[in-house]
């Protein structure tokens, strides 16, 4: 089944889904997983893994510092353990930016594709 963006929220997703979801691939998020103690998906009896949103938030914040940010593992568990509360406001801002840049982006679209005021179609 693939991750569907206007699905209403649920309570725990699947590796899978939460790869979909954030682009990063499974093998990364399990290594993940073992370095970084904030990432802690349940298990079930079969080893099955099952992301809560605060587990995906958390994943958020390593990206943005692995990915975008370029540190090292160790840079980035620095920076979690250090400042969780600065790394949470950088990536909550960044994130508002993206959206904002999204919907500019848009619009610019938009105009792009009406003609000027007074001409006809």
């Amino acid at each position: 089944m693939a991750y569907n963006p206007n699905k209403e929220l649920k309570k725990y997703y699947s590796i899978k889904e939460v790869s979909d979801m954030l682009s990063i691939p499974d093998s990364t998020l399990r290594y993940w997983e073992k370095e970084f103690k904030e990432i802690a998906p349940k298990k079930n009896a079969k080893g099955i893994r099952h992301y809560t949103a605060a587990d995906i938030e958390q994943i958020k914040k390593v990206n943005h510092l692995v990915k975008e940010k370029s540190l090292t593992i160790k840079g980035a568990q620095a920076r979690m353990k250090d400042n969780p509360k600065t790394t949470l406001d950088t990536h909550e801002i960044v994130e508002r930016l993206k959206s904002i840049r999204e919907e500019l982006v848009a619009i610019l679209d938009e105009l792009n594709a009406t003609p000027p005021c007074g001409q006809p179609l």
